[in-house]
């Protein structure tokens, strides 16, 4: 029998999608000249593009495992289960909804480790902080777009509150990195699985590992800079490297609440209206919206699929990874006050 909650969680999936849907028919492009853009497209480009997400994505993984080797008491295990991880979170954030991946990829790596000790509050921080150090390329392109780029008032907006809520949480990381380590065996439960999570934020602690990781992120997104530059390519659409640069932020944007599965139409738009002052044709940016998130999907579900069978995982037990992950956080078990000491 199908749990309430997740028929529940299917049932508002399912309506928000058939409400994007029907949006879409209703006040789309016209769908026509949407697919003779598609008809022009060079794949040479295409792959280009595929090859560049790839190797955004490698970098992305080991700023990762940076920030794990400092949070795990006997460092991160190599690059190629961490690797795995990452790509199964991959697939997750791609089919699944509301960004499971984060507890996906948390949940593969903990296989991989011993059980008993905390590791799934302490990577699930890892993975906080590892999202956070996004915040620095994202700001570093902000400042660029916005000295070079043709910025819609209403893109204004958008990524003045991005790098607000950007900056708050990296001011209130870097605060929380320095605080004085508990004594675990002290704390009430709730407040125990608390101090295990922050464990995950112990790489700020370190200047030159935090540089380590955020310098593999900053590649990460140079070279999806790349990936958004040189797709356009693919639609014979010449902008310069400012426009794809708001394109990415703004997709970044319009993906950072997801209100039904990829947020498809969306981000079309998103990606859409400011390509309108380099004087491409709202109907050429949507399908270019529409490619590149094929693009993406494309890398995350082939990392994703080689990865989930590398596990041995299927599907069915993909989905429900990210319950298992919260169910082992409502378990701290009598071996993390230790481990926490030999942190």
């Amino acid at each position: 029998m199908i749990p309430r909650s997740n028929l529940v969680r299917a049932l508002i999936v399912g309506a928000l999608l058939l409400f994007a849907i029907l949006m879409l028919w209703w006040r789309g492009p016209e769908w026509e000249l949407v697919a003779d853009a598609f008809r022009v497209v060079e794949w040479w480009w295409i792959l280009a593009a595929i090859g560049l997400n790839l190797l955004s994505a490698l970098s992305r993984a080991q700023a990762w495992r940076t920030v794990v080797n400092h949070s795990l008491p006997g460092g991160a295990p190599p690059f190629a289960p961490v690797f795995s991880a990452f790509g199964v979170g991959l697939l997750a954030n791609a089919i699944l909804p509301a960004r499971t991946g984060e507890l996906a990829r948390v949940a593969v790596l903990t296989r991989r480790l011993p059980r008993g000790r905390g590791y799934t509050a302490t990577l699930l921080g890892t993975v906080f902080t590892h999202r956070l150090f996004d915040v620095v390329p994202a700001l570093l392109l902000i400042v660029y777009v916005l000295l070079t780029a043709r910025i819609p008032h209403w893109a204004l907006t958008s990524l003045g509150i991005a790098a607000a809520i950007g900056g708050i949480l990296l001011v209130f990381a870097l605060v929380t990195s320095h605080l004085r380590k508990p004594v675990v065996d002290e704390l009430s439960r709730l407040r125990r699985l608390l101090a295990m999570a922050r464990l995950g934020l112990d790489v700020l602690r370190s200047p030159l590992a935090a540089a380590v990781a955020i310098s593999f992120q900053c590649v990460g997104w140079f070279l999806q800079l790349l990936a958004v530059w040189i797709a356009m390519r693919a639609f014979e659409i010449d902008a310069p490297l400012p426009a794809a640069g708001l394109v990415l932020l703004l997709m970044n944007v319009a993906t950072i609440f997801p209100l039904w599965p990829g947020n498809i139409g969306l981000l079309q738009a998103a990606v859409a209206l400011p390509l309108v002052s380099y004087g491409v044709a709202y109907t050429t940016g949507f399908a270019y919206g529409l490619g590149l998130q094929i693009l993406e999907m494309s890398v995350g579900v082939g990392v994703g699929l080689i990865f989930l069978a590398r596990e041995g995982l299927s599907f069915a037990t993909l989905k429900r990874m990210p319950d298992q992950a919260d169910a082992s956080l409502r378990v701290v078990t009598e071996d993390e006050p230790a481990r926490a000491r030999s942190a």
